[in-house]
C-alpha cells in the first residue's frame, strides 16, 4: 500500500513587530503539538528587520525556555516566498538548491507585517493556502479603530473611544468624553503593547507619546468596570464559539508582563462560571463580531461583563496567542478540541478556502458567454 504523501507546513513565526518575542513563543508551541507523522515542518522565521530564514527544528530559538530573552537564531539560508505554478515557491537566496514545494503556511506572526494583512497579502499573491483571516479580515482585526467603527455600525455594544493622529490632544477633553481612568492604546498593536491606564493628567502627555512610537493613529477608550471574558471562534462560512473564558489579573490591567511573562500574572479561569443566558450572549457576540470583522479560519473576542449582564465588545485578535499560557487553545480544549485537532483543523480550513477560491475566475470572456 502506497504511503500517502506528508502535508508541507510552513510556519511563519518572528516579524518586524513589536510582539516578535510573543511570536517566537506561540511558535515553540505549535511546532512542539504539530502531529509529525501528519506533516512536514517548515520553519521560516522572519527577524526583526523583516528577512527570512529557513530554520532547523533543533536550533531555531535561543534561550526558548526563557520569555524574557528568548530570541530567533538567525540561519544562514535566507530564503523568499514567489509566485510558482510549479509548486517551488519558497526560495533560497543563498544556495543554489531549492528548498522544495510548500502545500499550506501557517502564520503564527502577531502585530504589524504578520497580522495586518500584509503577509497574508504576499501569500494570496504567491497562491499558497493559509491559515487565518484573508486580506481584509487581517486589516479590519488589526485596527482598532476601523474594528470599532465596524461594529458600532452592525450593533454590537463597545466601549466609547476617540482616534487622534498627531494632532495637539487635550487631556480636558479626552476626560470629558470618556471619564476617568481611560487607556491609551496605539491602534495598530496587540498584546497589551504601548498600552497605558490613565487616571490623572500626570502621565497623560508621557502615554500619548509612548504609544505613538508604535503607531501613527493611537486610541482612546473609556476603562469599563467589569470582568474579563474572552471566547475563541473557529471556522470559515460557518464559525462556531467555544465556551468562554475569564481573565483575573493580578496586575493592574492585562498588562504584557501579565500575559507573557508572569506566569501568577493572571489568573485565567476555564470555563468561565456565567449564567447559561450570559454564556450564550457571548458566543452569540463573538461569531457575530468575526462575521461583520470578515475574518475566517481562528479568532479571539475579548469581552467585557459590566453588573454581571452588560456584555460589551471589546476587540478581535484574528492570530491569537498559541503560548502554554494562552486562552485560545484552551479554550478549545475545554470545548472537546485537543491543540493537536486545532491544528488540524486549521490547516483543513486553510486548504478548503484556497480550492474555492481556485475556482472563481480571473478572466473575462465577455457577456456573450451567459
Amino acid at each position: 500500500m502506497k504511503e500517502k504523501k506528508k502535508i508541507r507546513v510552513a510556519i511563519l513565526f518572528g516579524g518586524k513587530s513589536a510582539e516578535h518575542e510573543v511570536s517566537l513563543q506561540s511558535a515553540k508551541n505549535v511546532i512542539d503539538a504539530i502531529d509529525k507523522d501528519k506533516y512536514d515542518v517548515v520553519l521560516i522565521g522572519i527577524d526583526k528587520t523583516g528577512q527570512w530564514f529557513l530554520n532547523d527544528e533543533s536550533r531555531f530559538l535561543l534561550h526558548a525556555d526563557n520569555p524574557s530573552l528568548i530570541a530567533l537564531n538567525k540561519a544562514n539560508d535566507a530564503v523568499t516566498l514567489v509566485p510558482s505554478e510549479e509548486g517551488k515557491q519558497l526560495v533560497s537566496l543563498t544556495r543554489q538548491s531549492s528548498p522544495g514545494r510548500i502545500d499550506v503556511v501557517f502564520p503564527v506572526l502577531h502585530g504589524p507585517f504578520g497580522e495586518d494583512g500584509t503577509v497574508q497579502g504576499l501569500l494570496k499573491l504567491a497562491d499558497v493556502p493559509f491559515v487565518g483571516a484573508s486580506v481584509l479580515g487581517s486589516a479590519v482585526g488589526m485596527d482598532k479603530d476601523v474594528m470599532k467603527r465596524l461594529l458600532r455600525d452592525a450593533d454590537v455594544p463597545i466601549p466609547k473611544f476617540l482616534v487622534y493622529d498627531r494632532q495637539l490632544i487635550a487631556f480636558k477633553e479626552v476626560r470629558d468624553y470618556l471619564g476617568l481612568p481611560f487607556f491609551i492604546k496605539p491602534a495598530n498593536l496587540g498584546s497589551s503593547v504601548g498600552i497605558h491606564k490613565i487616571n490623572d493628567e500626570k502621565t497623560f502627555t508621557a502615554a500619548v507619546a509612548d504609544a505613538f512610537l508604535y503607531d501613527k493613529k493611537v486610541i482612546f477608550e473609556e476603562s469599563i468596570d467589569g470582568r474579563e471574558i474572552e471566547c475563541s471562534v473557529l471556522g470559515n462560512e460557518d464559525p462556531i464559539a467555544s465556551v468562554p473564558g475569564e481573565i483575573v489579573p493580578q496586575h493592574e490591567f492585562y498588562s504584557y508582563e501579565a500575559k507573557y511573562i508572569d506566569e501568577k500574572g493572571a489568573e485565567l479561569i476555564v470555563p468561565a462560571q456565567l449564567p447559561q443566558d450570559i454564556v450564550l450572549r457571548v458566543q452569540e457576540l463573538a461569531v457575530q463580531s468575526f462575521k461583520v470583522l470578515c475574518c475566517e479560519g481562528m479568532a479571539r473576542v475579548d469581552f467585557f461583563l459590566r453588573n454581571d449582564k452588560e456584555v460589551i465588545v471589546n476587540e478581535i485578535n484574528t492570530i491569537p496567542g498559541f503560548t502554554k499560557i494562552s486562552m485560545y487553545p484552551r479554550l478549545w480544549q475545554e470545548s472537546g478540541i485537543s491543540y493537536i485537532d486545532l491544528i488540524d483543523r486549521l490547516i483543513e480550513l486553510a486548504i478548503e478556502r484556497h480550492r474555492k477560491e481556485k475556482k472563481l475566475r480571473t478572466d473575462f470572456l465577455g457577456s456573450d458567454r451567459y
